[in-house]
C-alpha cells in the first residue's frame, strides 16, 4: 500500500494539471500534481515537496479536501491511500520537467476524457470547495473503473 498526494491548484479560474510522461505511473493522463509521500513526511510536508518537484511552483496553504482510496483488482487493502489537496495560493513560475507536460484548463475544458475515470466523479465537487471522499475500484491493469463509493460534503 502506497500514501500519496494530489494538488489540484486554481488560478484565475483555470486548474493546473499534468500529463504524465511515458514509464510514469498513469502515463499519457492529465493529472494533478503529486506523488509518493516520503518516509518521516505528512502528507502537507509531501503535496508541497512533490508540487516543487513536479512544477517548480511554491505552494501556500494547502487545504486538504478529501481522501481517496484506490484498488487495483479485487484486494484486502487498497493499492493507494491519497490525500487530495485543493491550492489557491502559490509563488514561482511553472518549470516541466520528466515528469510530464504541464498545462493550465478552464473548468469548463477540463479533459476529463484524457484522465483517470474516477476523476469525472469527485473533481467537480472538489472544485467546489466541497469535501470528498471515496474509494474506486479499477481492473487490475488500471484501465477500466469497476465500480466506486463516494461521499461529498
Amino acid at each position: 500500500m502506497l500514501t500519496a498526494t494530489i494538488c489540484e491548484i486554481i488560478h484565475d479560474d483555470k486548474l493546473l494539471l499534468q500529463r504524465k510522461a511515458a514509464g510514469r505511473f498513469g502515463e499519457g493522463k492529465w493529472n494533478g500534481p503529486g506523488g509518493k509521500i516520503k518516509p518521516g513526511e505528512t502528507p502537507e510536508q509531501g503535496v508541497i515537496r512533490e508540487v516543487k518537484e513536479e512544477t517548480g511552483l511554491t505552494i501556500h496553504d494547502p487545504e486538504l479536501l478529501g481522501n481517496i482510496d484506490f484498488y487495483f483488482g479485487e484486494k484486502e487493502a487498497p493499492d493507494w491511500i491519497t490525500y487530495v489537496y485543493l491550492v489557491t495560493e502559490f509563488h514561482g513560475e511553472l518549470n516541466p520537467n520528466e515528469e510530464g507536460e504541464l498545462g493550465w484548463f478552464t473548468t469548463k475544458d477540463i479533459p476529463y476524457r484524457e484522465m483517470w475515470a474516477d476523476d469525472i466523479h469527485w473533481l467537480p465537487s472538489l472544485l467546489e470547495g466541497k469535501r470528498v471522499n471515496g474509494t474506486f475500484w479499477y481492473d487490475e491493469e488500471g484501465v477500466k473503473l469497476v465500480r466506486h463509493e463516494l461521499k461529498v460534503e
